[in-house]
């Protein structure tokens, strides 16, 4: 046995190439632990429910290194993921930067009583979010779209400890000493890619957000999905350039762990390809409650963040992986399965249907910032929602996303596919399903408690990360990863 996996690991290595070599440095993944170098938040809000109290949304974002980071904040509003508002930060070590996003101006907006530096410098009562981007897409112009959506935090930069940047903006005695004299030229003449400095061996930032309801009485939290070793190369940008973005992995190299297999794959550099690869499944599956004895209701939060580099606005097809172009109010439909089960097992036995049906008349999520709700409860009072009626009081949606090459499939330029046993390097490799990212709520309320001689109301709320299987299968003509495990267990 160990003689084999010498001589596995020696053929691997001779044969890695520089698709290989470049992996092993560089390449974009999920990172299972949360820290990274891009931080995808997916979703925000501040929409009321059906009672009429309106949500807050509290986000955080942590710096666990020993250096200077300069990274890009960006709020993208959920239809069509247009930006409403971005600008950037700069984290001292070990340095923690939150913000709250509030109803403003018959929108959305940020607030924070933060310290850390950010260019522009965010008004003390707050700064609006804008809707001049997304005035033409025709989905609708006023401000309303901003108050539900997702948010991103690409690192930019790193920064030597003697820099001019790093002695501005880090702490001390717990405020930043030269917040006015830091500018997007000094930062960009001394920006080093990011996590060159870091000494610590720590992966970057981690960050998570909170839908606190105050009137309501309660709050879901989320996890920001950290993508890691998204770029070797230097990324810092002005303030008010739209870039960085997710299209900048550098190099453009994907690493995706599924089922048993390690998947490191090439891309067109350039495209959305890489983060895509990384986030894709062909289902997601959570639970949902709905028990009428504590009046619980589910939402479940689907956002595509690479979805707008993809559509186009108008009718047709996308040259690749999505479904439909983003059509005015229509949106940019693509077409899913859906399989409901409750404790039970039982299931039903006619195919459920979103209600009302979407523009595209089958089962389709439309918007690149979803929001899936169980008998109308709509939790999060989305007005991007696809409602999905059961008589189950609980269980379980299996939600797949149906195929026909080029929809729901990428094709990697080159794959080296990886296992404990076989090492093998022929051809592409397709990717299936979407790139998607969430999370359930779950809410309960009971004023049936007794605290003294009082009854009050008590609520209650749960959140769940969503599951998945991915599928990726190599080119035709090349060994499926479960022959080639087989092929070399027999020839152990």
């Amino acid at each position: 046995m160990n003689i084999f996996k010498k001589k596995s690991l020696c053929a691997a290595l001779a044969g890695i190439g520089a698709l290989g070599a470049a992996g092993a440095a560089q390449a974009v993944n999920l990172n299972p632990d949360g820290l990274g170098q891009v931080l995808i938040y997916p979703y925000y809000t501040t929409r009321a429910d059906p009672a009429g109290n309106a949500y807050n949304s509290l986000l955080s974002v942590v710096n666990t290194t020993a250096s200077v980071k300069a990274v890009k904040v960006r709020f993208l509003e959920g239809k069509n993921s247009t930006e409403v508002l971005d600008f950037n930060l700069f984290l001292s070590p070990k340095d923690v930067w939150t913000a709250g996003i509030l109803p403003m101006g018959g929108g959305a907006g940020v607030v924070t009583n933060d310290a850390s530096c950010t260019i522009p410098a965010i008004p003390a009562g707050g700064k609006a979010f804008v809707n001049f981007a997304y005035q033409n897409d025709g989905a609708g112009a006023t401000l309303d779209r901003t108050t539900e959506g997702y948010v991103e935090i690409i690192e930019m930069a790193s920064f030597a400890d003697d820099s001019k940047t790093a002695a501005n903006v880090t702490h001390v005695n717990s405020v930043p000493p030269g917040c006015d004299k830091q500018t997007d030229a000094l930062a960009l003449s001394e920006a080093l890619p990011p996590g060159l400095v870091d000494t610590d061996g720590r992966s970057g930032i981690f960050g998570g957000m909170t839908l606190i309801n105050v009137n309501s009485g309660s709050d879901y939290t989320e996890d920001a999905v950290a993508l890691d070793n998204f770029s070797d190369t230097s990324l810092y940008s002005a303030a008010g350039s739209i870039l960085p973005n997710l299209t900048q992995s550098s190099p453009p190299v994907s690493v995706t762990n599924a089922n048993g297999f390690v998947f490191t794959s090439a891309w067109v550099s350039g495209t959305a390809d890489p983060v895509s690869a990384v986030l894709m499944h062909d289902h997601i599956m959570n639970e949902f409650v709905l028990d009428p004895g504590t009046n619980s209701g589910t939402d479940w939060v689907v956002t595509m963040p690479t979805k707008r580099f993809y559509v186009g606005l108008g009718t047709g097809t996308p040259a690749t992986l999505f479904q439909r172009n983003f059509n005015k109010t229509a949106g940019a439909c693509d077409d899913v399965t859906l399989a409901i089960y409750d404790r039970e097992e039982n299931t039903t036995s006619t195919p459920i249907d979103f209600s009302p049906p979407p523009p595209s008349q089958t089962n389709a999520l439309c918007w690149e910032a979803n929001v899936v709700t169980f008998n109308n409860s709509n939790v999060l009072g989305s007005a991007n929602v696809a409602n999905i009626p059961t008589t189950f009081d609980n269980g379980w949606l299996d939600i797949g996303f149906a195929n026909t090459a080029p929809i729901h499939t990428l094709m990697s330029t080159d794959t080296i596919t990886t296992d404990i046993f076989a090492f093998f390097t022929e051809g592409a490799a397709t990717y299936v399903g979407l790139p998607v990212v969430g999370f359930a709520v779950q809410s309960f309320a009971n004023g049936a408690i007794t605290v003294g001689d009082q009854t009050v109301l008590s609520n209650y709320g749960g959140n769940f990360a969503q599951k998945g299987t991915r599928l990726i299968s190599p080119e035709a003509g090349f060994p499926s990863p479960g022959a080639a495990a087989a092929k070399s267990m027999r020839t152990r």
